[in-house]
């Protein structure tokens, strides 16, 4: 036996203690307390506020016009407050009320008959009958039946509904204009942590008056909503038996 199949079982047993202690450490972070929340300075959305455009290219940002009447000042009232520049917020609007139903169904059915007789060739099923056992005879020499019946039927039904409204900031302003988005929020309620994140590419156009954009307004949308603590770890499989199911072929 080579030294390489010698060394799979301890690298197999490795592989699972390692996993076994990932999975340790990051339910150690809830053990016996609350679950922790992340830090938002550490966010891209945090950066983005911090670090606006103009700090970026160094140049300074032309936000006011001298000797103007009509400023562009956030205090004028006659200024634009919907998000259009990196750092800037806006709310996203999250109205989810989908519904799929699919049914399908299949049948299939297939019979065969096959009979081979040889009464007479030349003689020879009568020359063969003397040597043949009693009962057989060339006479009939082959019948065969087959058949078989399939049938298949499916049915799927889902819903998801859901509706939340959450803050995002403008972390990039693209060439064409189109500005990319993301944004986070966590709520702590007992010893459960909802996590709800959003990102994707927003045209300004599509950015109403009040500021707020529409989910399906948003290219490229992912939308995460989730959550971490002592509930959800019961509802999950441990990571041996997740293994265990993928690795196993029954």
């Amino acid at each position: 036996m080579s030294r390489n199949k010698r060394n799979l079982p301890r690298l197999l047993l490795g592989g699972l203690a390692v996993a076994t202690g990932l999975s340790a450490c990051g339910r150690a972070d809830h053990l016996g307390r609350q679950p922790s929340m992340t830090n938002p300075e550490q966010s891209a959305e945090f950066q983005a506020m911090v670090a606006p455009d103009a700090m970026l290219t160094g140049l300074p940002e032309q936000n006011e016009t001298s000797a103007s009447l009509w400023t562009t000042s956030q205090n004028s009232l006659v200024a634009d407050r919907r998000a259009s520049t990196r750092g800037d917020i806006l709310t996203v609007v999250i109205e989810i009320d989908d519904r799929a139903e699919i049914q399908n169904s299949s049948g299939r059915s297939r019979s065969a008959s096959d009979k081979v007789s040889i009464p007479a060739l030349a003689g020879l099923p009568q020359r063969a009958a003397s040597v043949l056992p009693e009962g057989a005879s060339m006479d009939e020499l082959v019948e065969a039946d087959s058949s078989s019946t399939f049938k298949g039927s499916g049915n799927i039904s889902r819903r998801d509904k859901m509706t939340l409204r959450v803050a995002a900031t403008v972390v990039e302003k693209m060439p064409n204009g189109v500005l990319r988005i993301e944004g986070s929020q966590e709520v702590r309620v007992n010893f459960e942590v909802r996590v709800l994140t959003v990102s994707g590419f927003v045209r300004p156009s599509d950015i109403g008056r009040k500021n707020e954009v529409a989910y399906d307004r948003i290219a490229g949308a992912r939308i995460s909503y989730g959550g971490r603590g002592h509930i959800n770890d019961v509802q999950q499989p441990r990571y041996g038996q997740q293994v265990a199911d993928m690795i196993l072929p029954y």
